[in-house]
């Protein structure tokens, strides 16, 4: 048996389609019961080209293309990923031959249908062709990991409770991890010391829209020229309509389901957004205002998630001390100011993400490169509470680069005697020390 030592680059592109993130992590571990550690060499984000973002966005707001379009973006897609990781390396001095052992790609959601309506499939499309990737770059590539969720019966989404589990599980103190991409999502996390505490009571799900609607209206009123609203600025100088907020969050019974639930652009995209908009100037509010009310649904979404599906006290309060914020979202203060308002007399600390040792806006792309080690490996992730099935299962399809043969006498070699159908998932995790 002989100790794993994995080099992955994590690509991920979010709901908003602001750029690719970038994370080159290193995994090594004693062996398969062993802790594993986890060091992040360097996280960049790298823009997406306006010739794939423009097509790719019409493809999602319309909800038409032809089969045609679709060979050629998933094409297109490979190439603009491969290019991504290409400028990564020039950028930081990494050399693609010797310092990458495995590209993991979440690649674009292109569609993702997690809970179907009678007559329809639960899947999802995720594009950028994985054998691009692998042809390009000689490397191993894995992608498409929530179509193996769906497989076994799961939604596909958030798919992140494992790594913010073995990220944030503390001892005594019961903590969330919340994230605010395109859409919102929270991990609750149990004390260990807890009966079926830490990684065997996490549990996942989404809040409802994160930044999507924000950033379509910001692009709605600048014409293009702003693509989100940087530091909150734009909705700080508006006023909140708590009435629309109010009818928004009664007038869609996503927010009434219980976990598991997830949703997208079908619920959250961008004629939603456009319509919310047309509802806010009918009431009278200003571009500012309008921006701040979208803002705030958001972050009462979230906050009423908390009080009908989070974790309680004897006395129904929240049993939760500390939330960790992560996403582009969590850097507007207008979202977590509030959310820490609506909290603070339960005595709730709010913080960010990097406080833990990770980069907010790099932890997606960094469960994406985990989920590719594993797949290397042929190990399943931690299968969190409230979910449909708790069948195991490894995620991801893998597409074999030059370095496959040797990477499969690693995963041998580390895997040694173990019997079993997997080896057997991550429970404990050290973050070392970054770059």
């Amino acid at each position: 048996m002989a100790p794993l030592s994995l080099r992955v680059l994590g690509l991920n592109s979010g709901t908003s389609m602001d750029g690719v993130d970038c994370v080159l992590c290193h995994f090594t571990q004693e062996t398969p019961s062993s802790p594993l550690h986890m060091k992040i060499l360097k996280y960049d984000d790298i823009e997406l080209p306006q010739s794939i973002k423009k097509p790719v966005f019409r493809i999602i707001r319309e909800n038409t293309t032809t089969p045609e379009e679709l060979c050629q973006i998933n094409v297109q897609l490979g190439e603009v990923f491969a290019d991504a990781v290409e400028e990564f390396c020039k950028r930081h001095g990494f050399d693609l031959e010797k310092d990458i052992d495995v590209i993991a790609s979440h690649g674009q959601t292109i569609w993702l249908l997690s809970m179907p309506n009678e007559g329809q499939t639960r899947s999802a499309l995720t594009m950028a062709e994985g054998t691009i990737l692998a042809a390009r770059l000689g490397k191993t590539a894995v992608t498409d990991f929530r179509i193996s969720e769906q497989a076994v019966g799961r939604q596909g989404a958030p798919m992140i409770a494992f790594f913010d589990g073995l990220l944030l599980q503390h001892p005594t103190i019961p903590r969330a991890c919340q994230n605010i991409g395109g859409i919102a999502n929270v991990c609750f996390i149990p004390p260990t010391s807890e009966e079926n505490g830490g990684m065997s009571g996490i549990y996942d799900f989404d809040t409802g829209p994160g930044n999507m609607f924000i950033d379509f209206a910001m692009r709605h009123y600048t014409n293009g020229a702003q693509e989100y609203d940087k530091d909150g600025v734009f909705g700080a100088a508006g006023t909140v309509s708590e009435e629309i907020v109010a009818e928004y969050l009664k007038s869609l019974s996503y927010f009434d389901q219980p976990p598991p639930k997830t949703t997208g652009r079908e619920l959250f995209g961008d004629q939603q957004a456009f319509e919310l908009i047309q509802l806010c100037e009918s009431r009278g509010l200003s571009p500012q205002d309008t921006v701040a009310t979208i803002t705030r649904i958001t972050a009462c979404a979230a906050v009423e998630a908390y009080r009908k599906y989070g974790p309680k006290n004897a006395d129904g309060t929240i049993k939760c001390k500390e939330v960790y914020m992560c996403g582009g979202g969590a850097y507007n203060p207008n979202i977590w100011k509030y959310m820490e308002s609506q909290f603070a007399a339960e005595g709730v600390r709010f913080t960010m993400l990097d406080e833990a040792g990770v980069n907010g806006g790099a932890k997606e792309a960094i469960t994406f490169a985990f989920q590719g080690m594993e797949a290397i490996l042929g190990r399943p992730l931690v299968v969190p509470q409230q979910v449909e099935t708790r069948t195991e299962t490894v995620v991801g399809k893998v597409s074999p680069g030059r370095n496959y043969r040797e990477l499969m006498k690693m995963s041998v070699a580390f895997g040694g005697d173990v019997e079993g159908e997997y080896l057997p998932a991550v429970r404990q995790m050290v973050l070392n020390s970054t770059a």
